[in-house]
C-alpha cells in the first residue's frame, strides 16, 4: 500500500528498490503537484489514484495489462489524447472510471461489456465527441454516469433508463438535441434516478404530462439513516477501500461541488434548452424533490399549484420563460423553498406574502411588469365596493327614478 496523498510531491523516483512494487494493491498519489507522464504500476494493483496533478500526456498501453484494476482515477490532470482501443481490458474488472476534468477527445469507446462491474462512469468536462456509446446498456451495476461539458452531439439515450440502478445522470453542457421521446411510455424507465441534469443542450419539443411517471425513487421520502453514494472496493492483502461519488451541478448560474452525494437528495436540471408547452403535470408526484430547475426555456401556462405539494423543495428556477398567470398561493406550503427566481416570464397579481417568501429579494421577479406588492416597489391595487342605499330616500338620491336595477361598482384604484 502506497498512500501519498495531499502533500506537494512534484516527482516520482520509480526505481524498484525505494518502492515495494510486488504485491501492491493500493497506489495514491492524489493531491500533489506531479508532473509528467503516468506513474508506472504493478500489475496487482487495485486502486490507482492520481486525481489532482499536473500530470500529461496519453494514456499508457501498460494500463490495460492491470487485470486487477477495480478503481482508476485519472481525474483533473492535464492529460491528452484519445482513449486507447486496448482500454475495454479493463472492464471486466474496473468499478470506478474517473477521467474528468482532463482533455481527452474523440469518440466515446465501447465502455462496458455484458454483466460488466461498473458502478460510476465521469467522462465530464473534456472533448469527447460523437454519439453516447449503446455498450452502456451492458453496465447493468451502474449508479452514476456523467459526459458533462464535452461535445457529445446524439439524441436523448432513452435506453439508459433501462439500467435498474441507475442513480445520478448528467449529460450537462454538450451538444444533445431534439424532442425526447418515450418518457411518458409506460415501460419503467428510470426507476432509481434521484439526480438528473440535461442542462445547457439543444433539447426541444413538449414534454408530456406523464413525463415523470416511472421515476419511483423521486417519489417518496427517503426514511432511512442518510448516507453519502459510493462503494466499497476489498483487497487481498488489507482491508476494504471505502469511497464516495461527488458531483457539480448549478443554482442560480453558480456551479456547485458536491464532494459528496447523500442518499436522500433529489434534484432535476432541464435547464437551458428549447423545451416548450406546459410544465409537466406529473412533476407534482414527485414528493422527493429538493430542487428543480427550468430555467431559459419555452415553458407556456401557469406555474402549476400542486407545486406547493412537493414539500421538501429548496430550490424552485423557472427564470426566463414564457409563464403567465398569477404565482400560486400554494407556494406557501414550501416551508423549506429557500431560493427562488421567477424572474422574466409574464406573471402578474399579488406576490405571495408571508411565510419564506418574505425572504426573497425584487430580482427573484424582476422582468414581470404585471406583479405586484413586496418586495417589488409596484403596489397593489386597493379596492373599494359600495354598498346599494339603506333606504328608498338614499336610492332616489343617487339615481333617476327610472334607472334600472341596483348594481354593485367595484372600482380599482392603481
Amino acid at each position: 500500500m502506497i498512500d501519498l496523498a495531499n502533500n506537494f510531491i512534484t516527482g516520482f523516483d520509480q526505481h524498484p528498490q525505494l518502492l515495494p512494487w510486488v504485491c501492491l494493491e493500493f497506489f495514491d498519489m492524489s493531491y500533489n503537484k506531479l508532473q509528467g507522464r503516468l506513474p508506472m504500476s504493478p500489475h496487482t494493483i487495485v486502486a490507482y489514484d492520481v486525481s489532482n496533478n499536473y500530470l500529461n500526456g496519453e494514456i499508457p498501453p501498460w494500463i490495460c495489462e492491470l487485470k486487477f484494476l477495480q478503481f482508476l482515477d485519472l481525474s483533473s490532470n492535464k492529460m491528452t489524447g484519445t482513449l486507447p482501443s486496448c482500454f475495454g481490458n479493463l472492464y471486466n474488472s474496473l468499478s470506478v472510471l474517473d477521467l474528468k476534468q482532463n482533455s481527452f477527445h474523440g469518440p466515446m469507446m465501447n465502455t462496458c461489456t455484458q454483466g460488466s462491474p461498473l458502478k460510476k462512469i465521469d467522462l465530464s468536462e473534456n472533448q469527447f465527441s460523437g454519439q453516447v456509446s449503446k455498450s452502456l446498456a451492458d453496465c447493468i451495476k451502474l449508479e452514476f454516469l456523467s459526459l458533462a461539458a464535452n461535445s457529445f452531439e446524439d439524441v436523448f439515450p432513452l435506453w439508459l433508463g433501462t439500467l435498474p440502478d441507475l442513480q445520478v445522470l448528467i449529460l450537462r453542457s454538450n451538444k444533445f438535441y431534439g424532442a425526447i421521446q418515450g418518457l411518458s411510455s409506460i415501460s419503467p424507465l428510470f426507476l432509481k434516478l434521484r439526480i438528473i441534469d440535461i442542462s445547457n443542450n439543444g433539447f426541444s419539443g413538449q414534454l408530456p404530462h406523464k413525463s415523470f411517471q416511472t421515476w419511483n425513487a423521486m417519489k417518496s421520502v427517503y426514511q432511512g439513516r442518510s448516507a453519502a453514494m459510493g462503494s466499497v472496493i476489498p483487497f487481498t492483502s488489507f482491508g476494504t477501500f471505502p469511497f464516495t461519488y461527488s458531483m457539480t451541478l448549478t443554482t442560480k448560474g453558480v456551479k456547485l461541488e458536491y464532494k459528496k452525494i447523500l442518499n436522500i437528495f433529489v434534484a432535476i436540471d432541464l435547464s437551458c434548452n428549447n423545451f416548450e408547452g406546459q410544465i409537466p403535470q406529473s412533476l407534482q408526484d414527485l414528493q422527493g424533490l429538493e430542487s428543480l430547475n427550468l430555467s431559459n426555456n419555452h415553458f407556456t401556462g401557469h406555474i402549476l399549484p400542486s407545486l406547493g405539494n412537493l414539500k421538501y423543495l429548496e430550490s424552485l428556477d423557472l427564470f426566463q420563460n414564457e409563464l403567465s398567470g398569477k404565482i400560486p398561493q400554494q407556494l406557501l406550503q414550501l416551508g423549506f423553498l429557500s431560493i427562488l427566481n421567477v424572474s422574466f416570464n409574464h406573471l402578474d397579481g399579488h406576490i405571495p406574502q408571508g411565510k419564506q417568501f418574505n425572504t426573497f429579494e425584487s430580482n427573484s421577479y424582476l422582468g414581470n411588469p404585471g406583479l405586484c406588492g413586496k418586495p417589488m416597489s409596484k403596489e397593489c391595487g386597493k379596492f373599494k365596493v359600495l354598498l346599494p342605499p339603506t333606504s328608498s330616500n338614499e336610492y332616489k338620491s343617487l339615481m333617476p327614478s327610472d334607472i334600472i336595477d341596483w348594481m354593485v361598482i367595484l372600482l380599482e384604484v392603481v
